[in-house]
């Protein structure tokens, strides 16, 4: 792993369709953006923000969200989300964490993830089936 620094960004984008809406995912009953998928987005902003200074083979997983959620959003607005990675703490990251539902911010926390590699990650997840 390369040395991640303290003040890198990531961001991510989508556009509010059914698919991602509260009702369509079972989170609540309205056409509005979803917390669920808020919080993927958050995800997606600082994964792929750390993920080209990881060794190959290496990914990272999310641990921990704290996050609120704090206006709705319409089907047809644009959502994206923004990170910044605060803290390192070996293969521990965390992150802020922020999202704008067009140009009014619908959410902010903190995000942490675990830097792993992935072939173990997986190796193990999958020895639970047996």
């Amino acid at each position: 792993m390369k040395e991640l620094t303290i003040g890198l960004k990531g961001h991510a984008e989508t556009v509010v369709t059914e698919q991602n809406t509260a009702a369509a995912m079972g989170s609540g009953l309205l056409p509005v953006f979803a917390t669920p998928a808020m919080l993927a987005l958050m995800e997606n902003a600082a994964a792929s923000s750390v993920q080209p200074y990881l060794d190959e083979g290496q990914g990272s997983v999310g641990t921990r969200l704290e996050v609120s959620h704090l206006a709705a959003t319409p089907i047809g607005l644009p959502v994206r989300a923004e990170s910044e990675l605060i803290a390192v703490d070996r293969r521990k990251l965390r992150f802020a964490v922020r999202a704008w539902g067009g140009e009014e911010l619908i959410g902010e926390g903190e995000h942490e993830r675990f830097v792993i590699d992935n072939q173990r990650f997986l190796e193990k997840a999958l020895a639970k089936k047996r």
